[in-house]
């Protein structure tokens, strides 16, 4: 059967305020060292979160994401302390800034781990009690949710290299499977507290190749891996372990993850250079990959993360407003990109060194860094120039002109 080509013409509205977008870690997990890290606080985002919303105005971005920080606000089961979450949803708006929440990101409750049986349940509560703690004092805003961000990665941190909880080896599949199920069971909840809500998956975007004499065996080992990267929202459909309770229309937003290192050669592992200068014909410019994601799902796109550290950051965000664009301009529905982290973050294990990949750097002489910020000015012209090419590329809303209107031209001539 010929695969049925994708349309623009039912999609849903952009909800989006603005198509750039800052994102602040907010990881909250268990490091590798079995050390609970806080980055909302590391960062110094809490503390400075109107300064830093302030800050944003220069570079139209009106739209942030955050996190709840799931292991802060369930220390003790099915009881939700929302302060913090409550100050930051004030923050928002005073500031006029549209919050996209993440529910789990990388981090739970010490008493759970993916691998628990109750995980799901916990999670699917954690949703609802979410739903009518926003809706209480937000009736009508448009509310967008990651219920679990990158579970791809975090299947495989968690599952494969000891990297976080459940500090598995071999058990990444397992993993897997138990944060979609808690993902599933948590869009319904969600769903079924508020029909109106959006869903925004988070997935790392990547492409895996073969070396460049491989076997036939080897090739295919490849292409499984690429392939690989789609299981989650498989699973989310249905597509995939349809016994999780995955359905087509749990697809709603589709965001992907992308970093310099995002595309790698296989056995042996080799990244290929993002700026691709020596034109390796196996490199794939990012709206190729945003236009395979479209033409998978047939659902809108969002570059959810990207970022680049140190000096090369100029160069890397010119490369992304030239790709969304491209993709704009082929006719693939991008609803936005978000630059992660907007502000400097630190390394999850050593908390050093601090990565220099936002657009604002940490202060680090000072004896708390993240408390003071450092505009990377390069970055920044950098950033309104891609807005700019961006710009051009987004399809303009069509005017509908009312017989009043044709009325009053023609009697104008």
């Amino acid at each position: 059967m010929p695969k049925r080509k994708p349309t623009t013409a039912t999609l849903p509205a952009n909800p989006f305020n603005t198509f750039w977008m800052g994102g602040y870690e907010c990881t909250d997990q268990l490091n590798a060292f079995g050390h609970r890290v806080d980055f909302l606080h590391v960062t110094g985002h809490l503390q400075r979160i109107d300064a830093d919303y302030q800050d944003l105005q220069p570079f139209n971005i009106g739209t942030v994401r955050e996190g709840i920080r799931w292991s802060q606000v369930e220390k003790t089961a099915y009881q939700y302390d929302w302060s913090t979450v409550q100050d930051m949803l004030d923050a928002g708006q005073r500031h006029g800034i549209q919050q996209v929440w993440d529910l789990c990101h990388f981090g739970y409750p010490d008493d759970l781990t993916p691998l628990h049986p109750m995980f799901a349940r916990r999670f699917a509560h954690l949703c609802r009690a979410f739903v009518a703690f926003y809706r209480a004092q937000r009736p009508n805003d448009t509310l967008i949710v990651t219920p679990i961000n990158e579970v791809s990665f975090m299947s495989w941190l968690g599952g494969d290299v000891r990297g976080t909880s459940p500090y598995c080896v071999g058990q990444g599949w397992e993993v897997k499977r138990g944060l979609m199920r808690a993902y599933i069971e948590g869009v319904a909840a969600l769903r079924e507290a508020d029909p109106g809500i959006r869903i925004l998956t988070t997935e790392p975007l990547i492409h895996i190749v073969a070396a460049p004499n491989a076997s036939p065996e080897l090739r295919q080992r490849a292409r499984d891996f690429d392939e690989n990267q789609f299981q989650a929202v498989d699973m989310l459909s249905g597509r995939l372990c349809p016994d999780l309770g995955g359905k087509p229309e749990y697809l709603d937003l589709l965001g992907f993850n992308y970093y310099y290192d995002n595309q790698w050669q296989l056995d042996p592992h080799q990244t290929l250079p993002w700026a691709n200068d020596h034109n390796d014909p196996r490199f794939r410019p990012l709206s190729f990959l945003l236009t395979r994601a479209w033409q998978r799902y047939n659902r809108p796109v969002v570059l959810t993360e990207t970022s680049h550290p140190g000096i090369d950051r100029p160069l890397w965000i010119e490369m992304i407003g030239r790709e969304c664009a491209a993709a704009l301009q082929a006719g693939v529905p991008v609803f936005g990109a978000c630059l992660y982290p907007i502000i400097d973050r630190p390394d999850w294990d050593h908390l050093t060194p601090w990565h220099r990949a936002g657009l604002w750097d940490a202060d680090t002489t000072a004896a708390e860094p993240g408390l003071t910020r450092v505009l990377d000015t390069a970055y920044a012209s950098a950033l309104l120039d891609a807005q700019e090419t961006v710009s051009t590329a987004i399809p303009k809303p069509i005017k509908r002109i009312s017989e009043s209107d044709v009325a009053l031209s023609l009697s104008l001539t």
